[in-house]
């Protein structure tokens, strides 16, 4: 059985954890015990700057400047270099908009852009580069977007992505969702998340009334690149997602010098499997200007796919993808 919702009054735990987020290059590798000088840092810049959960930090290996999960989130020098074909906007999104925050590039389903914020910025993110400020709808603005929708009997799928639709509140979730139950060719309800990982205090009593109250199918893509990621209350969050009826499902990328060997592969499907998660795609990097040192080939990528099909049943096995604008949807490789 689920928990009522908290009170209006209560400030949910998971936004105090929010709001104590390490956004300070010094501070997080004070915290992990690591000397500076050991690392190339970047000044942080502004418009895509260093945040991390404290949770998530202390999964990181004090000491280690090579740790998996610090590499994900940590600003390097390597960042400022340019690179060939790689680009601000790298799926073209901007031209695949066509009301505010809504992309609409695939047969049968939609994709709403519902907030810029997020509760970890990884470096690799390939929307990093996003005009959140022109192109996200604000909750007043949704209609526009669901009038779309409501208008296009062809797609039977929504996807709410971000930033991270998890960092809106249960109230403003409730007012979107509320809205898209109205639309009769609409079945099914996809959220693209980080949260249950990063900040698993997100899967508080709210969270899961809300999503146990959904008319739509809904089907949630969490996504963890490393095994390191899950700990206990990672683990203890997805049961309690499982016991809403919601399909959990998880998104890879796949990075060089973090997840790029088939053992580390083998132990996330495993691990995920373990807490009643499907691996679903293992992407190759999205070309994003700033994210050129994470890129691994495509001649390695079918390698360790080849080396985890060896090792694992087919069921869990992630598909290697790559997205390429202007594809009627994901390229297969």
């Amino acid at each position: 059985m689920i928990p009522r919702i908290q009170s209006p009054e209560q400030r949910p735990q998971w936004q105090t954890l929010l709001a104590q987020a390490v956004n300070s290059t010094d501070e997080l590798l004070r915290i992990l015990q690591i000397d500076p000088a050991q690392l190339k840092t970047r000044p942080l810049d502004n418009k895509f700057p260093l945040r991390v959960p404290r949770g998530f930090i202390q999964r990181m290996r004090k000491g280690d400047c090579r740790d998996p999960l610090l590499l994900q989130v940590l600003p390097l020098q390597e960042e400022a270099q340019t690179a060939a074909g790689f680009v601000p906007d790298p799926l073209d999104e901007l031209d695949n908009m066509p009301v505010p925050g809504l992309l609409h590039k695939y047969k049968g389903r939609a994709l709403l852009t519902t907030t810029g914020a997020c509760a970890i910025h990884c470096r690799y993110c390939f929307r990093r580069h996003f005009p959140y400020t022109d192109a996200n709808p604000l909750a007043d603005q949704w209609q526009q977007a669901v009038d779309y929708v409501a208008q296009h009997n062809d797609i039977t799928e929504l996807i709410l992505s971000g930033g991270d639709p998890l960092t809106l509140t249960d109230a403003r979730l409730h007012s979107l969702t509320d809205r898209l139950a109205d639309i009769p060719h609409l079945r099914t309800l996809r959220i693209h998340t980080r949260l249950p990982v990063v900040l698993p205090e997100r899967v508080d009593t709210g969270l899961l009334s809300w999503l146990a109250s959904q008319q739509l199918k809904t089907v949630l893509v969490i996504h963890c690149n490393h095994p390191n990621e899950m700990d206990t209350d990672v683990r203890e969050a997805m049961s309690r997602l499982r016991h809403t009826g919601v399909t959990l499902l998880n998104q890879s990328v796949l990075l060089r010098g973090i997840n790029d060997n088939s053992a580390t592969l083998i132990r996330l499907s495993e691990q995920l499997f373990a807490a009643g998660i499907l691996p679903y795609y293992l992407h190759q990097l999205d070309k994003v200007e700033g994210a050129a040192h994470f890129e691994v080939d495509n001649i390695t990528a079918r390698q360790l796919i080849a080396e985890i099909a060896a090792s694992l049943p087919g069921y869990l096995v992630p598909r290697l993808v790559q997205e390429v604008p202007g594809m009627p949807g994901k390229n297969p490789l």
